[in-house]
């Protein structure tokens, strides 16, 4: 074999051509990074996100079209709001769970319908829109879902009771994913994000004391680029990582290494 002939073959193991995936918190953060990712690999991105200016804005930079649904997951159907976009790409080949909450909410301050909506948008919509999607990914041969964990997976930050349950939950229910379907060829698998500049880290990064003090606690010595996402985002949609299921893979600069 060639060199040309091993470079179109490892090629081959991470493009996305041909395929179509749904990112949910498509308009910001870690959701837009994913988007924009997936899109590069060539990959078709239908993009779920509340804001539409944003959404339309990310259907002009996506390199191989799109579609964008807006759609407020925290009261939206899940198993109908993909409907039409569906209709329009055809099957699903790939999700990425990434719309989410972090109230950060002291425990006294927790409501049950605060409590409520941080595990329904974290937690209870990943499971159900992938569910919706499973029956499609199997019919074609397989699929890749990936869902968002968290460095609350693992450990307990303040004021981030509910927070840090959802993501404890994700965690299971990667693992759960990937016991019943990967069998059918769905590999499921989880990032766990360090800390990232988005909205749902903005107190940290306003913050110039803290961010620092995040930064030194990981062993690579900084905070993550919403661009050190894209190779893991691109990896785990792709034929690269057939073989991996039920993980929760950390993307954190050592930060859960120390």
């Amino acid at each position: 074999m060639s060199d040309a002939q091993i470079d179109s073959t490892q090629a081959a193991m991470f493009s996305l051509a041909g395929k179509t995936a749904v990112v949910t918190g498509a308009t910001s953060g870690i959701g837009r990074q994913q988007a924009m990712a997936l899109s590069k690999a060539g990959a078709t991105v239908i993009a779920v996100g509340r804001n539409s200016e944003a959404l339309d804005s990310l259907m002009k930079e996506l390199c191989n079209g799109g579609v964008a649904v807006q759609a407020d997951l925290a009261t939206a159907d899940v198993s109908t709001v993909l409907s039409e976009a569906i209709a329009m790409t055809g099957p699903v080949d790939i999700l990425c769970n990434t719309a989410g909450v972090n109230l950060r909410q002291p425990a006294d301050d927790i409501t049950p319908e605060s409590w409520d909506q941080t595990i329904k948008l974290n937690l209870t919509v990943p499971f159900f829109l992938g569910r919706a999607l499973v029956a499609g990914m199997r019919e074609r041969g397989g699929g890749k879902i990936i869902n968002i964990a968290s460095l609350q997976s693992e450990r307990a930050f303040a004021n981030s009771m509910a927070y840090g349950a959802s993501k404890g939950g994700v965690s299971q229910l990667t693992r759960a994913m990937a016991e019943a379907w990967s069998a059918d060829g769905i590999c499921c698998n989880a990032i766990g994000p360090g800390f990232f500049p988005t909205a749902l880290t903005a107190a940290v990064f306003e913050n110039d004391e803290l961010a620092q003090r995040n930064a030194a606690q990981t062993a690579i010595g900084r905070n993550g680029k919403l661009s050190d996402l894209d190779g893991i985002t691109v990896f785990l949609a792709s034929a690269a990582s057939d073989y991996i299921t039920g993980q929760v893979i950390f993307v954190d600069g050592g930060y859960t290494a120390k």
